[in-house]
């Protein structure tokens, strides 16, 4: 449980640095992240590099006694390098390419960028990767933010070829898995597909589908170039990669597999995501200070699952952000709150963005642990605060890492591609689906972990899957072998993984071990909401809804008001066939725990929990006080049972 910040010597006069770094220590910071966007200052000109500041900037933070996360600068491309190269610079669907002048200007299938990156990362390696203060590396910065992924660049489509042919072997594998004598889209060679962009109309899916498989392995394999190069200079430090909450443009399993990171660390900003995302906008208005109260949770224990356990905070909202479409001031106490909920849910540091807030360029109304006078801003407080706490309490700072949950919510990127090529209503969203069924298990006072369907699911009660596009017989062989409850979701194995419907229609593989088919689906505007009671719970269908046979000793657990079957169960698997209100989710979700021997609890609004290390961990993000479950006897080793908004308490599990 340690914190951090993003540092940016480069930005501030020399003179500051040593006073910086020696305030950093007396808030409570034991990690800097530098250096990621420095690449005109490494290299001002080709070839000719200046490290003297990087080697006064490393040496002031580390004589101050702090650990250094140093970041490679290949986010940011120096102008010398974009005019002496322009085809680094990314290509848009539209043909078009992105100007130099901002951030993410490089084309990752560019063999002249990837080059480029390994020269500039060797360089950086061989100089720094044995410094005994530099404790972990960062590639990149946010990989696919701002839409440049995927490339539509002469070299993206080259080496898309390259892939199409790796993965089909002979043009004739491609036509038919494609289903290319659909509209005579039949290819005589591999060199002879284009790219899936100014179609007409609707490009074929699976065509869609492939290139951006082989865009999100692009993405892993531009990583993985620098992680090969930091892993023989750095041997002895971590490496990682900063994602971002809710994003989906990759696939971060593949991205981590094969020890390509050590760590998976992630950017958290509450509020601006809350405001992003596909929310209601009662929840939006609700949580407008606060952030809902699942949003970070949900990305927490997603990437504690994609690190194999280890997760670290790399960029934690301080304040008011500047990129959402309205930026409130957090609520007092949300900062604190932040910091204790990461760590709650296994984070081993908590870095903040930025140190000092910088008064020009494009991120000038994005707040920092500092005002731009170098006054500390009410978040930085409220971070002085969570650190001096920590830091007295011997149960606190020396907590273990937390235990693996009894429930696990599997989470899915192909899911995520496939629903996206084909939504078959402009309403539905696989990762607001997969949400709101995170949110359901929270509500009940859940810890859950997130897993890929690949993941070691045996020692899980409950296995909870929102959707899943593709099932196949190895999934359904673990499923007949467990003892756990499962719960499956609509549009689970609809597809085939080339992107067609199953032979014996959905759910496909899974007819094993639930005898059901889908006949028909529907997409529901607002104004179709079928209805249906399950256990006393009114609700209805919305964005979704699946026409379906029960087979064999298949049991109907509940129908809509039409009598077409909305729940259905056969041994320990569960079915629903429709996007449900969400009190129908919650429901569903609470019987299938009560059978699988979990205890639930329905918590107040805006209340959640989580447990580490023998501690239970109480957040309120609601707008009214509420009172902390806590048993009557619990030993408190930080705040009190009544929680107003932004309080956090803890205790001791009996």
């Amino acid at each position: 449980m340690q914190f951090g910040v993003c540092y940016y010597p480069e930005q501030w006069p020399r003179a500051m640095w040593a006073d910086d770094a020696q305030r950093m220590v007396e808030l409570g910071i034991t990690h800097v992240r530098i250096a990621e966007f420095a690449w005109s200052r490494m290299e001002p000109r080709a070839g000719e590099y200046d490290w003297q500041w990087l080697d006064e900037a490393v040496e002031t933070l580390a004589k101050a006694g702090l650990k250094l996360v140093l970041g490679t600068p290949t986010a940011a491309p120096p102008k010398w390098l974009v005019d002496a190269h322009p085809d680094v610079l990314p290509v848009r669907s539209d043909g078009t390419r992105w100007n130099f002048g901002s951030r993410r200007h490089y084309d990752m299938s560019s063999a002249t960028y990837r080059r480029e990156c390994v020269r500039i990362v060797t360089a950086m390696a061989r100089r720094y990767g044995r410094h005994p203060s530099i404790v972990a590396w960062q590639t990149d910065n946010e990989l696919g933010c701002h839409d440049t992924v995927p490339s539509y660049s002469a070299a993206a489509l080259q080496r898309f070829h390259a892939w199409l042919a790796r993965r089909y072997e002979t043009i004739g594998a491609l036509n038919d898995a494609w289903g290319n004598v659909f509209w005579s889209m039949e290819y005589p060679s591999f060199d002879a597909i284009g790219l899936p962009t100014l179609t007409p109309t609707d490009a074929n899916p699976i065509h869609l589908l492939d290139f951006r498989r082989f865009m999100s392995d692009e993405v892993a394999s531009f990583h993985r170039e620098q992680i090969d190069v930091l892993r023989e200079h750095a041997p002895n430090a971590d490496m990682l990669h900063n994602f971002m909450g809710f994003f989906t443009t990759f696939d971060h399993y593949r991205f981590a597999a094969d020890n390509a990171i050590d760590v998976a660390a992630w950017d958290s900003y509450p509020i601006a995501r809350t405001e992003s995302i596909g929310l209601p906008l009662e929840q939006k208005a609700r949580f407008a200070r606060t952030g809902h109260p699942d949003v970070s949770a949900f990305d927490h224990d997603r990437y504690r699952g994609i690190g194999g356990g280890r997760f670290w905070v790399m960029e934690q909202q301080a304040g008011p952000v500047n990129w959402a479409s309205w930026n409130p001031v957090p609520a007092p106490g949300m900062v604190r709150l932040w910091a204790y909920e990461a760590f709650a849910h296994g984070a081993e540091l908590v870095s903040y963005f930025r140190w000092r807030q910088c008064p020009y360029a494009q991120e000038q109304m994005h707040s920092g642990l500092n005002l731009p006078n170098n006054e500390l801003s009410p978040g930085g407080l409220e971070v002085q605060r969570a650190a001096r706490e920590i830091a007295g309490s011997a149960v606190l700072s020396t907590l273990a890492a937390p235990a693996p949950a009894a429930t696990a919510l599997v989470f899915d990127y192909d899911t995520q591609w496939m629903f996206d090529i084909q939504r078959h209503g402009k309403s539905f969203d696989y990762q607001t689906l997969a949400f709101d069924y995170y949110e359901s298990l929270r509500e009940l006072g859940l810890d859950v972990d997130i897993v890929s369907s690949r993941a070691d699911l045996s020692g899980y009660q409950l296995v909870v899957v929102p959707s899943l596009a593709v099932i196949d017989a190895a999934l359904v062989e673990r499923i007949a072998r467990s003892n756990a409850k499962w719960v499956f979701g609509p549009r689970s194995g609809s597809k085939t993984d080339a992107f067609a419907i199953p032979g014996n229609l959905p759910p496909g593989a899974l007819q094993r071990v639930l005898p059901m088919q889908v006949l028909e689906v529907e997409t529901l505007r607002p104004t179709l909401a079928p209805a249906l009671s399950i256990d006393g719970t009114e609700g209805h269908a919305l964005n979704w809804r699946e026409h379906v046979r029960a087979n064999g000793e298949t049991r109907i657990a509940a129908r809509f008001d039409d009598a077409w079957p909305a729940l259905l169960t056969h041994g320990n698997v569960r079915y629903v066939a429709g996007w449900l209100s969400h009190e129908l989710h919650r429901t569903v979700l609470r019987q299938a725990a009560h059978e699988a021997g979990l205890d639930t609890q329905l918590l107040a609004d805006g209340l959640r929990l989580r447990r580490r290390g023998g501690l239970t961990f109480a957040f309120n993000f609601g707008a009214q006080p509420v009172q902390a479950p806590a048993p009557r006897h619990a030993t408190f080793v930080l705040g009190e049972p009544r929680l107003n908004t932004g309080d956090v308490c803890v205790w001791k599990d009996a």
